[in-house]
C-alpha cells in the first residue's frame, strides 16, 4: 500500500462511519430548525416565530427538498383548508381606489425591524408582475398584471357575470394557496401584510376599466 492510501484510508472510513452514524429524517429537520432558531431573534417588529411554518410550508418544503411534486392529495387538502380562511369583504364591496392600489401595488417597504408597529405595509407587486405598460423594470416570477380585467372581460365589476372573476382575484391576494397549494404568491391578506382596504385598492387596480393596468 502506498503512502497517500495508508493515510487516505482511514480518513475515508472515519467520514463514513459519521454519514452513517449522523442524523437523518426529523431528526436532521429538528436539528436545522433548533439552528435557524438560534441564529435568529426578536427585533422590532420581526419576530422569531416567522420561523415557525403551519401545515403549507411544511408540506411544500418537504417536497421542494424531495426534489418531486407534492403529492395531490396533500395538495388538495392544502388548498381546501387555505380557502377557508378568505376572509371576504366586510361590508360586500370588492373594489376601492385604484389610483391608492397603485401606490400600494409599487411600494415594497413593510414589516421589518426598523418598521414601526402598526405602519402600514406595501404590497410589493411589481417586484413579480409586470403592472402597466409604462413599466421598464419588473420581476417575472408571476405572470404580467396588464390588462387583468380587460383580457378577463371584467368591464363592470359590479355586474354578477363578473363575479367569479372578481371573487377568484380577492381570494388569490388574500390567500394565493387556496387556488395553488405551493404558490410562491405572498399570502397577503392571511398573513396580515394587507388590511381590507388595501386589498379593496389593489383589486381596483387590478380590475377597475379606468385603472392603467386596462388601459
Amino acid at each position: 500500500m502506498n503512502k497517500i492510501a495508508k493515510y487516505l484510508l482511514p480518513a475515508t472510513v472515519i467520514v463514513l462511519a459519521g454519514c452513517t452514524l449522523g442524523p437523518s429524517g426529523p431528526e436532521l429537520d429538528k436539528l436545522t430548525a433548533d439552528i435557524a432558531k438560534r441564529s435568529f431573534s426578536d427585533k422590532g417588529i420581526a419576530k422569531v416565530d416567522r420561523l415557525v411554518q403551519d401545515e403549507s410550508n411544511r408540506e411544500c418544503s418537504a417536497a421542494d427538498v424531495a426534489g418531486k411534486p407534492i403529492d395531490e392529495k396533500v395538495a388538495k387538502a392544502i388548498e381546501e383548508a387555505n380557502l377557508k380562511t378568505i376572509k371576504w369583504p366586510s361590508d360586500g364591496k370588492f373594489l376601492g381606489d385604484w389610483k391608492s392600489g397603485e401606490k400600494i401595488a409599487q411600494n415594497g417597504r413593510g414589516m421589518t425591524w426598523s418598521d414601526k408597529p402598526g405602519s402600514v405595509n406595501g404590497g410589493n407587486c411589481y417586484n413579480c408582475h409586470q403592472i402597466s405598460k409604462e413599466e421598464i423594470s419588473f420581476g417575472t416570477i408571476g405572470p404580467s398584471l396588464y390588462n387583468y380585467g380587460k383580457v378577463r372581460g371584467v368591464t363592470d365589476p359590479s355586474n354578477p357575470a363578473s363575479k367569479a372573476v372578481v371573487e377568484y382575484t380577492w381570494g388569490k391576494i388574500w390567500n394565493a394557496r387556496a387556488y395553488n397549494a405551493c404558490s410562491n404568491m405572498p399570502r397577503a391578506g392571511h398573513n396580515g401584510v394587507l388590511n381590507e382596504d388595501q386589498v379593496k385598492d389593489i383589486m381596483a387596480l387590478l380590475l377597475d376599466p379606468k385603472s392603467p393596468v386596462n388601459q
